[in-house]
C-alpha cells in the first residue's frame, strides 16, 4: 500500500470549529450535560479526554451516568469483535432511555465507525443514532453536532484521510498523570489487526509539539505521563531529520516530569538506542509492554509480525541486562488460524521462559477486512477455550512467580485513589506498572509515596511507607 501524507489541521480550520463551538452554546434548544462510555485502549481514553474538552467548551456539564445526560457519545473500538458487539449492545439500549428524555442525542464515534460499510450501517439498521463519525474526523466534532441541531436529521461522517490536529480542547482524567499521543496510525499491517484500516497510516507528531505539551503538564503539576502509539518505537517517521523515540525521551527527561511510561513497542522496532536510554534514564519507568502475539514461528509469519521467537527472546534479555528488574507485560492470541496444539505449546514454553508480570489474552478473532480473515483452518471455538484457560492458568502461576521479587523491595508508588476493600488505604501504580496497596488517606492521592513491598494479596502487592509522601 502506497505511504499517504497526513493531512494537517490548521489554524485556520480550529477556528472554524471555534466558531461551531460559539454558535452552539448560543443555540437555546441545545444539549446541557454529557456523558461519555469508552471502549478500547488508552488511545481511545485519551481521544475521550479531548471529546469531554471539546463537549465542554461547547456548555455542557458531565452527568453522573448515561440515564442523566441530553448527550451521550460512544467512543468505540473494533480490535476484538466482542468490543464491537457490546458498543452496538449497549448503544441500542439508550433507546429506551430516549423514551423518558426524547431530547437525548446519540452520538457514536471512533474505530467501529472508521472500519468500511460501517457509515452505511448505521444509517439503515441504527436510524435511533443521531451523529456518528470516525477517527479521522474528532476535531471536527463541534461542526458535525451544530449540523444535527440545526438541521435536526442524523450527521453520520467518515472520511479516509490520516488527520494531525493540535492544540484541541481537553478534560484530564487526573491531575497527576496524563498521556500524550506523539503518533497516530499504524504501517505493520500485522494479518489479524484492523487498526491500520481505522486508525490510518503511521504519523508522527512534531517534536516541539510533543515537547510543549510535556512541559505545560509539568507546570500543571503532573507527576507521571504515558507516550501513546500504535508502535511507539517508529517514531520520527515522515519528520525531517533524524528524529528517533529514543531522541524524543532523551528531550522530555530534561523537562523533568519525574515518571514516563509508554506503550506500545512493536518488538521488531526495539532498537539498542531505545534500550541504553533505558538504562541511563532517571525518569523513564522500568516497565516494557513488547506484545509476543505468539511463540512459534511459522504462527509469527503468518501473522506478518516481522521477528522471529528468537529475536524476540533476544530483545527480551537485552532489556533485562540493562534495567534488572524490569517490569515485563505482552499480548498474546490463541486459535488463530491454522494454529496447532504442538505451536500453541510453543507460546506456552515462551511464557514460562520470560516469565511476564502480566498479560492480555485472547482468542483470535476474525476482522472483515484483514488478511486472517480469510484464511483456511479457523480455529473451533471449544478448542480456542481451551487453549486460552490453559493459557490463562500458566500466566497466572508465573504472575505470581514473577511478583515475589518485590516482596522486600522498596518501591515509589503515585497514588491514583482509594483502595476498594479499606478506608484506611490507598492504592496506586509502583515504578515497575504493578498495583501497590498502602495506609493512606484522601490526601494521598496524586502523590508519590515511597514505600516497602510486604507482601503480595492475588494479583496486587502490600505495601508499608517508609517515607512521607513527595
Amino acid at each position: 500500500m502506497a505511504e499517504r501524507k497526513p493531512v494537517i489541521i490548521t489554524a485556520e480550520q480550529l477556528a472554524e470549529q471555534r466558531r461551531y463551538i460559539e454558535e452552539i452554546r448560543s443555540l437555546p434548544q441545545r444539549p446541557r450535560s454529557y456523558f461519555v462510555v469508552t471502549y478500547g485502549c488508552q488511545m481511545n481514553a485519551h481521544d475521550s479526554e479531548t471529546i469531554a474538552g471539546m463537549l465542554q467548551e461547547m456548555g455542557m456539564a458531565e452527568a453522573p451516568d448515561r440515564e442523566h445526560a441530553d448527550f451521550v457519545i460512544f467512543n468505540t473500538c473494533c480490535v476484538r469483535d466482542n468490543a464491537e458487539r457490546r458498543a452496538l449492545g449497549n448503544v441500542t439500549w439508550l433507546k429506551e432511555v430516549r423514551k423518558q428524555n426524547p431530547n437525548l442525542i446519540i452520538a457514536v464515534c471512533g474505530c467501529m465507525i472508521q472500519q468500511p460499510g460501517m457509515a452505511e450501517k448505521i444509517l439503515k439498521q441504527y436510524k435511533f443514532i443521531d451523529l456518528a463519525f470516525g477517527t479521522t474526523n474528532l476535531y471536527k466534532l463541534p461542526e458535525l453536532l451544530c449540523r444535527k441541531l440545526n438541521e435536526d436529521r442524523a450527521v453520520v461522517v467518515v472520511e479516509d484521510k490520516d488527520t494531525i490536529a493540535e492544540n484541541l480542547p481537553m478534560k484530564r482524567l487526573r491531575k497527576d498523570f496524563a498521556y500524550i499521543t506523539i503518533m497516530y496510525g499504524c504501517d505493520n499491517f500485522c494479518s489479524y489487526c484492523i487498526v491500520p484500516y481505522v486508525r490510518g497510516r503511521e504519523r508522527s507528531r512534531e517534536m516541539d509539539a510533543i515537547l510543549a505539551e510535556a512541559r505545560q503538564l509539568k507546570e500543571s503539576g503532573v507527576k507521571e505521563i504515558m507516550l501513546l502509539g500504535q508502535n511507539v518505537n517508529s517514531y520520527g517517521k515522515g519528520l525531517e531529520g533524524d528524529v528517533t523515540f529514543a531522541g524524543l525521551l532523551r528531550k522530555l527527561e530534561e523537562i523533568g516530569i519525574p515518571r514516563i511510561r509508554f506503550m506500545t513497542s512493536h518488538p521488531k522496532d526495539l532498537s539498542d538506542e531505545l534500550i541504553e536510554v533505558m538504562r541511563t534514564s532517571k525518569c523513564i519507568l522500568p516497565q516494557f509492554h513488547l506484545p509476543v502475539q505468539a511463540g512459534n514461528d511459522d504462527i509469527l509469519q503468518q501473522m506478518n509480525r516481522h521477528y522471529s521467537r528468537e529475536k524476540y527472546l533476544n530483545r527480551v534479555r537485552a532489556l533485562r541486562e540493562a534495567v534488572p528488574g524490569i517490569g515485563l507485560t505482552t499480548d498474546i492470541i490463541v486459535g488463530f488460524p491454522g494454529e496447532t496444539e504442538e505451536q500453541f505449546q510453543d507460546t506456552m514454553s515462551l511464557v514460562k521462559e520470560v516469565g511476564y508480570d502480566s498479560a492480555f489474552t485472547f482468542i483470535y478473532s476474525p476482522r472483515t477486512g484483514t488478511k486472517a480473515a480469510a484464511m483456511l483452518d479457523q480455529i473451533p471455538d471449544d478448542v480456542a477455550t481451551d487453549r486460552i484457560q490453559r493459557l490463562i492458568a500458566l500466566q497466572d502461576q508465573c504472575q505470581k512467580e514473577a511478583m515475589s521479587r518485590f516482596v522486600g523491595m522498596e518501591e515509589e508508588v503515585l497514588v491514583e485513589g482509594l483502595s476498594r476493600r479499606s478506608k484506611t488505604a490507598v492504592s496506586g501504580k509502583g515504578r515497575h506498572g504493578v498495583s501497590i496497596t498502602l495506609p493512606g488517606s484522601e490526601k494521598d492521592i496524586g502523590e508519590i509515596v515511597r514505600v516497602r513491598v510486604t507482601e503480595i494479596k492475588n494479583n496486587t502487592l502490600m505495601a508499608e511507607r517508609i517515607e512521607e509522601r513527595k
